[in-house]
């Protein structure tokens, strides 16, 4: 069943999901719209994230929680240990002996996820995609941050502070579970408990990239609008095939989903996206790549700055034609200051990346520097 909680319009599942009985194993499955989304996944393995550690995982690998894309569902595949699920599961926990055979109340499993960029997380989903009877009754979410790659060992330390972001909730079978998070400081790690075992097919951890400025400063040049320097796609005309965000995540395309891509127009507008930069930065030149983008690259493209939310947009790049499938550098002439960044398509189709090459100001470097000290780190 679904229910909403007092203090929040996201809608909870409890309960199992009916056994499989044949056709779509999605056909059934609950889910529904959760605002925080809209935010890039900073347990995405594309920014480097990874699944680090469990306490066991005896019948499904803990690294199938941050694998890309739903989780697969095979009726038929069994091996020596049973059914072969798409996610993270774990062994029947047990009690003491045959006077108490079940597990306490504090029994639990867990995962150590290291998230691929430190950041503020808005909002985390427990995926229990087809596991209908053999999910967690419940499930918590604890957070901290450690500095450089800390081991299993050093997380689990007694002097290591953990911060609960989802309290022991109780969870629906072949479910998105999903929880907003209200806890404004930037972490780097997570530990994702199960009470007391079972299945969780995906873990999604939303939220907002806070970069460390004495790196980015070490960098000097560096992709003052990429996801993991602390870019964020703010808005865009148009999002019917793949999200905005993806035009500033890490390395080159792949396939064309990789990229942002719009609906045919049929009328004289145009497309585009606006994005907030990691902070206030000077821009030298710039990449537009539409890579694997080739019947439906844009035709031509702009690009525009401005400098504060109230800034006026000066256009840094004039319209000009783009060829499909191709990467396109232009060294600017002038150095464009600002904090935002729009790119026009003309008049519709998608690029796969842009990229914005430069440096934080003074300016820009404070206001980072304060950011991070607002959020403890």
């Amino acid at each position: 069943m679904a229910a909403s909680s007092e203090n929040s319009q996201i809608p909870r599942f409890t309960g199992d999901a009916s056994p499989y009985g044949g056709g779509d194993p999605y056909a059934d499955y609950r889910t529904a719209d959760f605002p925080f989304t809209r935010y890039a996944d900073l347990a995405a393995r594309t920014l480097g994230a990874g699944v680090i550690a469990a306490n066991d995982e005896f019948f499904a690998q803990r690294e199938n929680l941050l694998v890309a894309g739903r989780a697969e569902f095979d009726p038929e595949h069994f091996g020596h240990k049973g059914k072969i699920m798409d996610g993270w599961e774990t062994r029947r926990r047990r009690g003491t002996g045959p006077e108490h055979p079940w597990p306490t109340a504090e029994d639990h499993d867990w995962a150590l996820v290291r998230l691929g960029a430190p950041g503020v997380i808005r909002g985390i989903v427990v995926d229990t995609a087809h596991f209908r009877g053999n999910y967690p009754q419940a499930v918590s979410v604890e957070a901290t941050s450690v500095a450089g790659a800390p081991t299993p060992e050093e997380l689990l330390a007694p002097d290591v502070k953990w911060t609960t972001l989802v309290p022991r909730t109780a969870v629906g079978g072949h479910a998105a579970n999903g929880f907003e998070v209200d806890v404004r400081q930037r972490f780097t790690h997570l530990r994702v408990n199960q009470h007391p075992d079972g299945g969780i097919a995906r873990l999604r951890v939303h939220g907002e990239v806070v970069p460390d400025p004495q790196w980015l400063a070490t960098l000097g040049t560096f992709d003052v609008v990429a996801l993991a320097n602390g870019g964020h796609a703010e808005d865009a005309s148009n999002l019917f095939y793949s999200p905005a965000s993806n035009t500033i995540q890490p390395g080159y395309s792949r396939k064309m989903d990789d990229g942002w891509e719009t609906r045919r127009r049929r009328d004289n507008g145009n497309d585009w996206i606006r994005y907030q930069l990691v902070a206030q930065a000077q821009i030298r030149a710039l990449e537009i790549d539409t890579a694997y983008l080739k019947g439906n690259s844009a035709g031509w493209a702009s690009v525009s700055v401005k400098d504060g939310a109230d800034g006026d947009w000066v256009e840094v790049l004039p319209r000009t034609r783009l060829q499909p499938d191709t990467n396109h550098r232009f060294v600017l002439d002038t150095p464009a200051v600002g904090t935002h960044a729009r790119v026009d398509i003309y008049p519709d189709g998608g690029i796969s990346r842009l990229r914005l090459f430069g440096s934080l100001t003074e300016q820009g470097t404070a206001q980072l520097a304060a950011r991070r000290a607002e959020l403890g780190a």
